[in-house]
């Protein structure tokens, strides 16, 4: 899709912490990390959030970054996975797979509607910084590289 360098499409869901919350909302504060998440089924994207959930409140405390996983399910299915896999960051609803949608996509599986995985790094100004789509289920941007590429100025010095 290519959407890095856009302005982020703006969006409110239901979350796993009750009410709703909006992605401009939370740039007021700082920037933004928005993950679509296949399905609570998905142990790829488990893996992925539980590295998120570790950085999270560092992420948060020190830089103002709030985390927000979109996941294509119920809120109900939803939070099942949030509890099941014990990850400590709350989760955003999306059953009709529409802000997935505006972001990288959706796809049938024999799970129904699910998202394409991918992660995009939103700066206070509401530009999507970085933008990582799953060419394969296991292919995902983790919480640690998340947080270097944001204190090192947006930038991936691994890049070559």
């Amino acid at each position: 899709m290519g959407l890095e360098g856009e302005h982020a499409p703006d969006f409110t869901l239901p979350s796993t912490g009750g009410g709703e919350v909006s992605l401009w909302d939370r740039l007021d504060d700082g920037p933004a990390v928005v993950i679509i998440i296949r399905g609570h089924w998905c142990s790829f994207c488990a893996e992925q959030l539980q590295t998120f959930s570790e950085v999270a409140y560092d992420l948060w405390f020190n830089d103002n970054v709030d985390i927000l996983p979109v996941v294509t399910d119920p809120l109900e299915r939803v939070t099942e996975m949030r509890d099941q896999y014990d990850i400590e960051i709350q989760l955003q609803a999306d059953p009709d797979g529409e802000v997935a949608d505006q972001y990288s996509g959706t796809e049938e599986t024999r799970h129904g509607l699910t998202g394409i995985a991918a992660v995009y790094v939103i700066d206070e100004e509401g530009t999507i910084r970085y933008e990582q789509i799953a060419d394969h289920p296991a292919d995902r941007t983790y919480g640690n590289w998340v947080r270097y590429f944001i204190r090192n100025d947006y930038e991936d010095r691994f890049a070559q």
